[in-house]
């Protein structure tokens, strides 16, 4: 059974050592099978045990030590008020005398998870302490740390060596009897009792990145909650039919997990599943993934998959959809880095392939790499120099000043009408569909039909309804609905795009409130989108601007007698690029975005690109760049992409990519900005609609650095912190959530403070402060109704925060 002479008389001859065996790795959890409190908490993330002699003969402690990273208990005795670090280290230090009532107990189960446990003395009937071993811990360390435990409580009970101890009187205290129950249910082989992990804001152990949790928090505990007998037991959907395929890709066992709605956590399903990606043929690829009793999903690689992937827990997780449009979110844990490896290489390749129907292997291995970067949960890398603050705290408002941030007008509306006259909308069929925000003159501008709404910001950040252009047609009468709009040469100018004329676009005077002229571009070269040549010349009276086409970008001079196009700042190509949208920073730098998914950058027109960014599959349909160039902001449907385009090393350190090209070894790591895969998932529950994002912006202005980011999908308004981003915080992103969908958005210029909103029928400035951290409440929260039925002025989209636009 046992060797007794394993540990040999070294091990108790020499008494100089404090700690006579030690675990180096692993976490301690205490495990409350009965209580209705909860069924497990992570005491210690990172943890050591370790056996030591005590100042009284025969008498050994077990003790369980939290482990810090180099410089983390001096942060953390900073943060939580401590003298010292040392204060710090004493309070993270669990010390248990070993002694038979203890009932100290060892499990090495199939899986390879390694365990002891222990009774909780001072706690309530059942409940135990748990350590669970790091997965590369030795058995043979295992078996002897139980050894050198069981010789302890010997020397303890009998008051004499344990040497000479045979197997049978060691015996004594082996209570194998009494199983262990799981700790975590990710590492667990038992579904009994269905644990659930629940998301804590203060925890760093994987929440299965569905906990929103922040890694500036520095305290080490993650709650474990058993589900109530009384409660709704989550049901995962029924599998997909798996379709025949001619290859596989990627072939992986991992734990399945399946995030609960109602709970807000990953629930284990599954124990050992296998993972497959296969090639269908014609450049579609399915994920199935099977356990021993049932197949439990299938479905095609597309890319409102939305995977990420979490190299530190070992983990992927990516959404499925039903026929209905509701969205789950599951969960894969894997054994080992290698594994998660595999899976992601070949997941990735079916979501490239299928995307830009194109072989992975044509990729260049910098470029595969850029776009397995881009899927990863990393952090950037902060400035250099720059101190990693912490978010500035939003001003408190009071109660009666948040609601009355903003203010709904009408264009029926006058001081002597009833709430219940004032025009919500009109009768035409028409929605708000585009919105500018003016950069030298405090105004908003909002498309609705072949109308044009102007309001005003006031300087307390309300809107007021100025005037509404109620007739948008050429300068021949002909009336129609502007596609794209562009605020020109210091706000007195909006550049209009009609789809009915895709060779011209149109000037409309904003001093008059009319069409005046039609620019004509080039009778062969249409315009598909256009932009400014530096980023705030819509401040100045510059006449130039970009214009792009399906595979051309060129200057267009208004000055210019017929064609408006300036052939010799044209670059066009022989391929079909796809250019979708651009962007300028203030020095007229340009960024480039297609259909295809790649982005170009370049230093000025008419020349080649000096940086070509590699396609991750999905069409831009968005581009921002800060005003230094520095940072760089593409929008796809499903995420955003936010690149650093300052080269950090090599010949030309210090450039950015607009001016010198990256070395091909030395690609910029993208950071996909998406909503974590839950997020979708509960977002997609509430509203039945897929993730759409609209083209994302940063806040921007002469004296503004870019602080944060603004988009919206459905009814949601989502903001991200950059700093938050740079520090590699978890979910770094708020919400707010409207009752209609969100047409366009942008931050009032020269702030981040204020966002405007166009809804289908309203318009909304609308406090940053006001968004919250994504939650199951935050995500579910509807607008309150008055009893008349209309919108209470206390509630989510009152009278007094909502400026109506049905002009």
């Amino acid at each position: 059974m046992f060797m007794i002479n394993r540990l040999g008389k070294w091990f108790f001859g020499d008494s100089s050592k404090e700690s006579l065996i030690e675990i180096p790795e692993g976490q301690l959890y205490i495990v409350r099978p009965l209580s209705p409190k909860g069924y497990s908490e992570l005491i210690y993330k990172d943890a050591r045990a370790a056996i030591r002699r005590t100042g009284t003969e025969f008498n050994f402690q077990l003790v369980i030590t939290r482990a810090y990273e180099e410089g983390e208990e001096d942060l953390l005795a900073e943060e939580e008020g401590a003298d010292t670090a040392e204060d710090i280290l004493n309070q993270d230090e669990q010390v248990f005398l070993l002694d038979e009532s203890l009932q100290f107990r060892v499990d090495i189960r199939n899986t390879g998870e390694k365990v002891f446990a222990w009774k909780d003395l001072s706690g309530s009937n059942g409940d135990l302490w748990e350590f669970v071993c790091d997965f590369s811990t030795d058995p043979d360390i295992v078996g002897t740390f139980e050894l050198a435990a069981l010789r302890c409580q010997f020397e303890r009970k009998y008051r004499k060596s344990s040497e000479e101890a045979t197997e049978e009187q060691l015996h004594e205290f082996v209570f194998a009897d009494e199983p262990i129950p799981t700790a975590s249910p990710l590492l667990s082989p038992s579904k009994s009792r269905s644990p659930t992990l629940s998301p804590s804001p203060t925890s760093t152990r994987l929440q299965a990145d569905a906990a929103s949790a922040s890694r500036d928090s520095m305290a080490p505990k993650a709650l474990v909650k058993a589900k109530e007998p009384e409660s709704k037991q989550l049901v995962a959907p029924e599998s997909a039919e798996h379709p025949e395929h001619r290859e596989i890709l990627a072939r992986e066992v991992a734990q399945l997990h399946l995030f609960d709605f109602e709970s807000g956590t990953f629930i284990l399903q599954d124990d050992a599943v296998e993972a497959v990606v296969v090639d269908l043929g014609n450049w579609d690829y399915w994920l199935k993934v099977t356990g021993q009793e049932r197949s439990w999903l299938g479905r095609t690689i597309e890319d409102d998959i939305n995977p990420v992937f979490n190299f530190e827990f070992l983990s992927a997780i990516f959404n499925v959809y039903g026929r209905d449009n509701s969205a789950h979110s599951w969960l894969l844990r894997f054994k080992d880095q290698a594994s998660l490896e595999q899976f992601q290489q070949g997941l990735m390749q079916a979501l490239w392939e299928h995307t830009n129907q194109t072989r992975w292997l044509k990729l260049k291995d910098n470029d595969r790499e850029y776009v397995l970067d881009a899927f990863q949960d990393l952090a950037l890398e902060d400035q250099e120099g720059e101190p990693h603050e912490e978010e500035e705290e939003e001003e408190e408002e009071d109660e009666e000043d948040g609601e009355n941030f903003g203010g709904r007008r009408s264009e029926k509306y006058d001081s002597d009408e009833s709430e219940d006259d004032v025009t919500t909308r009109d009768n035409d069929g028409n929605v708000n569909s585009q919105l500018a925000v003016g950069y030298k003159h405090d105004r908003s501008f909002v498309v609705r039909g072949s109308k044009i709404g102007v309001f005003k910001h006031t300087e307390d950040n309300h809107l007021e309804f100025a005037t509404n252009i109620s007739k948008v047609q050429t300068p021949k009468g002909k009336l129609f609905s502007p596609k794209k709009i562009m605020l020109h040469a210091g706000d007195r100018d909006m550049i209009l795009q009609n789809t009915d004329n895709p060779n011209s676009v149109y000037r409309m005077d904003l001093e008059v409130g009319k069409v005046v002229d039609e620019w004509k571009i080039h009778e062969d070269i249409p315009i598909t989108t256009f932009a400014p040549e530096t980023k705030f010349a819509q401040m100045t009276d510059q006449q130039t601007f970009l214009g792009l086409s399906n595979n051309a970008m060129y200057r267009v001079d208004p000055r210019l007698t017929g064609n408006k196009l300036v052939e010799s700042n044209m670059k066009s190509y022989a391929s079909k690029t796809g250019f979708t949208t651009a962007a300028t920073t203030d020095k007229g730098y340009i960024a480039i975005g297609s259909a295809n998914g790649d982005v170009r950058l370049f230093d000025r027109l008419g020349v080649i690109a000096k940086t070509a960014l590699p396609a991750l599959g999905d069409p831009i349909i968005g581009l921002d760049v800060s005003a230094d160039g520095r940072w760089l902001l593409a929008t796809t449907r499903t995420y955003l992409l936010l690149v650093d385009t300052l080269q950090k090393d090599g010949k030309f350190e210090g450039k950015l990519g607009f001016e010198r090209s990256f070395p091909k070894d030395s690609k910029p790591q993208p950071r996909r900005l998406a909503l974590s895969p839950n997020h979708v998932a509960q977002f997609q529950h509430e509203t039945k609609a897929p993730i759409s994002f609209t083209p994302a912006k940063f806040n921007t202005g002469p004296d503004t650095e870019e602080t944060t980011i603004v988009t919206a999908t459905g009814p949601f308004i989502i903001s991200w912190s950059m700093k938050k981003l740079l520090r590699g915080v978890k979910d770094p992103y708020s919400i707010k959530r409207y009752s209609e969908v969100v047409k366009a958005d942008n931050f009032r210029f020269n702030s981040d403070k204020g966002i405007i909103v166009a809804l289908p029928n309203e318009v909304d400035m609308v406090k940053r402060a006001a968004l919250k951290r994504p939650t199951r409440e935050s995500i579910a929260a509807t607008p309150r109704m008055s009893a008349g039925g209309r919108r209470s002025t206390r509630g989510y989209l009152g009278r007094s925060d909502i400026v109506n636009s049905p002009y």
